[in-house]
This record gives structure tokens, sequence and C-alpha cells, in this order.
């Protein structure tokens, strides 16, 4: 494994500690290139007058766009760079307000709990996620579980 790990281990985690990642302003682009890549064209994203007639106005993120910017988010913040196992899951994935083009994003997450596995060197982590808007307006909410390394012993 690399010595030059950026991530917090799994002894870094304190219940109750919140974390936040950089912020990331959503575009227009953001919203065709994922609809490109997904294959999700649903009026809802990409047809303005469509949207004229919902409430949103104009076309709206899908929400597994604003999750994955968000991981993207995580990583640049450098929590999970090599420490990170896996993600054992999602729950309670709420989308709360719509994102729009314009809308600067990120991700404040909050350690609900830890506890090791019965396997040596790794421990679970499990987080509750708001995506939250430059209006401070939390737009999607979830509890997160991942396998963490333990911080090797000297």
């Amino acid at each position: 494994m690399s010595t030059n790990v950026r991530g917090m281990y799994f002894d870094d985690f304190e219940e109750g500690q919140v974390i936040e990642t950089p912020r990331r302003t959503i575009t227009s682009t953001d919203i065709v290139n994922f609809a490109c890549l997904s294959g999700d064209f649903n009026g809802v994203h990409t047809d303005f007058e469509y949207c004229r007639t919902t409430p949103f106005g104009e076309p709206i993120a899908h929400a597994p766009l604003v999750y994955a910017v968000m991981g993207g988010l995580q990583y640049a913040s450098g929590v999970n760079d090599g420490t990170l196992l896996a993600v054992l899951g999602i729950d309670e994935w709420r989308m709360l307000k719509p994102v729009k083009h314009g809308d600067t994003v990120h991700m404040r997450s909050k350690v609900l709990s830890k506890k090791p596995t019965s396997k040596p060197g790794r421990g679970v982590v499990s987080f509750r996620r708001e995506f939250v808007n430059q209006h401070d307006e939390v737009v999607q909410s979830m509890t997160a579980t991942f396998l963490y390394r333990m911080r090797p012993e000297e």
C-alpha cells in the first residue's frame, strides 16, 4: 500500500464528527452529459418546454447525477483516498429539493457510528450525508455505510 495515503482511517473518525467537502456548481452541460451517459432523457431533465409546465419551471438535475457529483467531491476532499475499502450500503436516500443549472452544492457528512469488524485491520463507519445547495438547503439526504482500513501499526 502507498505511503502517501490522504484518507482518514477508521481510527480517525469520531461519532458526531462533521466533514464537509469542497463545493461545485451544477451546469446545464452536466445535466445534458448525464442524460447522454445514462440514457435518461426524461423531459423533466431535458425538455425546456415541458419543464415550463412543471413546478420546477426549468430542467432539473438527475438525482443520480447529484449523487455522482457528491462522490467526486468526497474524493476531492481526500477523506477516502487510500483508506476506503467498500461501500456497504446507502439507505433512506431522499430527494428533498430540485437541483438546477447554476446551483452550487457540497456534502456534509456526520459520523453516526463506527465499529470494528471481525476481520482485523478494518472497521465500518456509518454517516448521515446531506447534499446542500448555496442557500444551505438540504437537497438530498441519506445514510451511508462504508468499510475503511484501520491505521497500520507502526
